[in-house]
């Protein structure tokens, strides 16, 4: 029986790995160096300024998510679990706390494709991600 939990920085290690295996098996658009980066920020940068909430099934942690204000940050579930309900677990919990936002790269269909089937609609687009890489980022909203 799944659960959902608040991480800690206990738990950055771990959600870090998760976070890499997601990447690598559905951002094919990033390269080495942009995850190395990226990776290197996770636990300096990124993880310390969200709420962070993992799904844990059979005391294994198996994806996240990173909520702030009614913005859903980040999610990403384990590679070798995902197809099986873990990220709409997440999503709904998302908005069981009131979060409405969520931005998405557009080389990403798959994630598109996902938020779209909970209900977000874009609303908005850039031509760069945060960091200012040529990623275009769509924003979407319930």
């Amino acid at each position: 029986m799944e659960k959902i939990i608040q991480c800690s920085s206990n738990d950055y290690a771990a959600l870090s790995e998760i976070w890499e295996r997601s990447v690598r098996a559905t951002h094919y658009f990033l390269s080495e160096k942009d995850i190395i980066e990226i990776r290197e920020a996770l636990i300096a940068s990124y993880f310390p300024n969200v709420d962070l909430y993992a799904v844990v099934d059979s005391s294994m942690l198996v994806g996240f998510i990173g909520l702030k204000a009614s913005r859903i940050e980040m999610l990403f579930v384990d590679s070798i679990f995902r197809g099986r309900g873990y990220g709409s677990i997440l999503i709904d919990y998302a908005k069981e706390m009131g979060c409405c936002h969520v931005d998405v790269n557009e080389q990403n269909p798959a994630a598109l494709k996902f938020y779209m089937g909970k209900g977000f609609r874009i609303v908005g687009r850039d031509e760069t991600d945060d960091s200012g890489r040529p990623f275009p980022i769509l924003h979407l909203s319930l």
